[in-house]
């Protein structure tokens, strides 16, 4: 399975010669190579994870598409054809095999509602949590998808997550809200995090690949 992570919260993964697309939102450059994708999954509502029209480019090239979301996407995107999924969830979209951990949001403050989010592990390898710390229990973690940097976060929770999750391989995700110099601060913490339990740390940048 090739994963290619792109802008801000966006991966692709590729196996058999199908894809899955994760979280293609407003941060996240036009997806234009989107033929031969069997699903998407939407971990929540908000713009940085999808928008109507990252979806759209995706569904006009992919005929059966489906897409994966909870209840919240499902509501705030009522145009679609949406499977609701939520905590608990196993389901297959051509090569891959989709289970779903988790159930809402991260706190960003007391004032601001939180929302469904869904953490999606796929084929038993990556693991992404979406906007959440949510941890798969009694899962072994080949890779993991980590948040650099978010209105939701401190650095010193995605350290304690990454010593939680201890993954064999991690990346940073979700950065686009960092400089370069923050991106280079938060990297150097996930990468110490994820030697700590013996694991790898790939500095991914927007349009590289790893084989998983």
């Amino acid at each position: 399975m090739k994963l290619t992570k792109m802008e801000h919260a966006a991966l692709v993964l590729e196996s058999a010669g199908q894809k899955l697309f994760i979280d293609p939102g407003s941060f996240t450059t036009a997806l234009t190579e989107t033929s031969s994708a069997v699903a998407v999954v939407i971990t929540h509502e908000h713009a940085d994870h999808w928008t109507p029209e990252q979806l759209d480019r995706i569904i006009s090239m992919n005929s059966g598409l489906r897409i994966f979301a909870p209840a919240g996407v499902a509501a705030a995107a009522s145009g679609y054809d949406i499977t609701v999924v939520s905590a608990g969830d196993t389901l297959e979209a051509g090569p891959f095999t989709l289970r779903f951990f988790g159930g809402k949001h991260a706190v960003i403050h007391d004032s601001i509602p939180v929302v469904d989010n869904v953490g999606v592990l796929v084929n038993d390898e990556l693991y992404y949590a979406g906007d959440s710390f949510v941890v798969p229990e009694g899962v072994a973690v080949g890779t993991l998808a980590v948040p650099a940097g978010a209105p939701w976060l401190k650095i010193s929770e995605v350290i304690d997550y990454v010593l939680a999750v201890k993954p064999r391989r991690s990346f940073p995700t979700h950065e686009m809200v960092l400089s370069r110099a923050g991106k280079d601060m938060s990297n150097g913490r996930i990468k110490a995090a994820t030697e700590q339990n013996g694991g790898e740390f790939f500095p991914l940048e927007p349009h590289e690949s790893l084989d998983l």
